[in-house]
C-alpha cells in the first residue's frame, strides 16, 4: 500500500514521463514514440523530499509524490552444479592426420 509522502498537486501534461529525482524534486522528460527520441529530463518543481532506502517514490493520480515499500526477494534460483568440459574427440583425430 502507498502514502503521500509530500502534497504538491502537479498537473501532468500528456506525453511526458513524471519522476522522483535523485535531489527529491519532480521532474519531467518526453516520452520517445514512433521511432522519435525522448527529450532530456527538465526540473517541474522543487521539493527536496529525503527518499528513505527500501521505498519507490513516484507521482500519483492527484500529482502528488507517494511512496511504497519495494518487493523484495521472489523465487530462489536453484543452484546446478556446474558441468565439466567434455574432451573434444575431433582435435585429437586432426592430430593424428598431422603425425602420419
Amino acid at each position: 500500500m502507498s502514502k503521500k509522502a509530500a502534497k504538491v498537486g502537479i498537473k501532468k501534461e500528456a506525453g511526458f514521463l513524471y519522476f522522483v529525482d535523485k535531489d527529491g524534486d519532480i521532474s519531467c522528460a518526453k516520452m520517445a514514440r514512433g521511432g522519435e527520441k525522448g527529450g532530456k529530463p527538465k526540473k517541474v518543481t522543487k521539493v527536496g523530499l529525503k527518499k528513505q532506502a527500501g521505498f519507490l517514490y513516484f507521482i500519483d493520480k492527484d500529482g502528488d509524490i507517494s511512496c511504497a515499500a519495494m518487493v523484495r526477494g521472489g523465487k530462489k534460483k536453484s543452484k546446478k552444479p556446474a558441468k565439466k568440459a567434455a574432451k573434444k574427440p575431433a582435435k585429437k583425430a586432426a592430430k593424428k592426420a598431422k603425425k602420419k
